[in-house]
């Protein structure tokens, strides 16, 4: 198999030679030296989904893989990141261990079908992680002084895979339905009337079925930290066929998660989906479900890259994160506490009390 992939092959400037990198929010790299830039040309015009039962009966879905990329491997969280840069050392944008390019490893992935560029640039999101450090109270001063420092916030694409298929399911179940009954209940005042809510239970069975589309399913979990919900809202309309154009300048983690793995965490969800649907085609108030039979068909699958910032920071031996998603600027972070800064408000709250108890005497 070729080992010098699409995804490994520089972009250099025509004009000075440098190398280029992607323009976030638009579809273009530019060279940061003298300011040339190009049009992302890609190959293909739309992405492509794949045929999963190929990949799961034929190659077993644990180990495949179409293409090989070269990895950086994080020896303290555990992280796999790809550099599209000829960095000589670079940090972990998880933990902020140092990783060096000699420790470079090739791997196989299955190349990914699409991505989600990033839509805003670095200098917005340090604007953004300068804004929230600003906006905490006890903020330790090396925190501070990350949300300064330009190398402490890096863009990364993350790994997902996307499941679509045809759905069926049939079920048994019951449907509820409320109604009212008065009762006399007696009380020191005497006896009163009240309205107590019942269930009528009736037996429900049929069929729903639909196509269910791009089921998202997380592709990493080698490394320590995890991505907040608060900031994964992705657009996933804005997805683009995959060009290793769009990795220029920005580090890209590749999926710990097989195949075989994302497609049994989808059928879960598929699940929780089908059920959905049945609970709304059973109707009335409330509904139980007894048995359900439910099937896929036509399955499809996607691998992707989807964008977000991280800066991560050491404090006290603890390791913290502020994640800024590169689509839509969503921000999520966990901070420490300056215990100092704490302790000095306290002791000048209490000065301040014994002083108006003084005055007050």
């Amino acid at each position: 198999m070729e080992t010098i992939t699409s995804s490994e092959q520089k972009k250099t400037c025509n004009n000075c030679g440098a190398e280029m990198k992607y323009k976030p929010g638009s579809e273009q790299i530019a060279c940061d030296y003298c300011g040339f830039e190009a049009f992302i040309e890609s190959s293909r015009k739309s992405f492509e989904e794949l045929e999963l039962d190929h990949y799961l009966k034929v190659t077993g879905g644990d180990h495949v893989f179409t293409d090989t990329i070269e990895l950086l491997h994080c020896k303290n969280c555990g992280a796999s990141q790809h550099v599209a840069e000829n960095y000589k050392s670079l940090a972990c944008v998880y933990c902020g261990e140092p990783l060096i390019r000699e420790d470079a490893r090739e791997a196989g992935w299955i190349l990914p079908g699409a991505l989600v560029p990033f839509q805003i640039d670095a200098a917005r999101a340090r604007q953004l992680f300068r804004k929230w450090v600003r906006g905490l109270w006890f903020a330790p001063g090396k925190l501070k002084r990350a949300a300064l420092d330009p190398e402490a916030i890096h863009g990364l694409y993350l790994p997902y895979w996307t499941f679509d298929g045809n759905l069926q399911a049939d079920y048994t179940g019951q449907r509820g339905d409320y109604y009212y009954e008065t009762q006399r209940v007696r009380t020191r005042e005497g006896t009163k009337t009240r309205q107590v809510r019942k269930t009528r239970w009736t037996p429900a069975s049929g069929r729903v079925s639909g196509f269910v589309d791009d089921i998202l399913i997380p592709a990493s979990r080698d490394r320590k930290a995890e991505v907040p919900t608060a900031v994964t809202g992705w657009r996933l309309g804005d997805l683009r066929p995959f060009d290793s154009d769009y990795l220029s300048g920005f580090v890209t983690e590749k999926y710990s998660v097989s195949l075989k793995e994302g497609h049994q965490q989808s059928f879960r969800k598929a699940r929780e989906i089908a059920r959905t649907w049945i609970r709304r085609d059973i109707g009335g108030d409330t509904q139980r479900i007894d048995q359900t039979d439910i099937r896929l068909s036509d399955e499809t699958f996607k691998h992707i890259l989807l964008p977000v910032y991280i800066s991560s920071y050491s404090y006290k031996g603890r390791t913290y994160n502020f994640y800024i998603n590169g689509q839509t600027s969503a921000i999520h972070g966990s901070r420490p506490y300056s215990t100092w800064k704490i302790v000095l408000l306290i002791l000048a709250v209490l000065v301040v009390a014994a002083a108006i108890g003084i005055l007050t005497q």
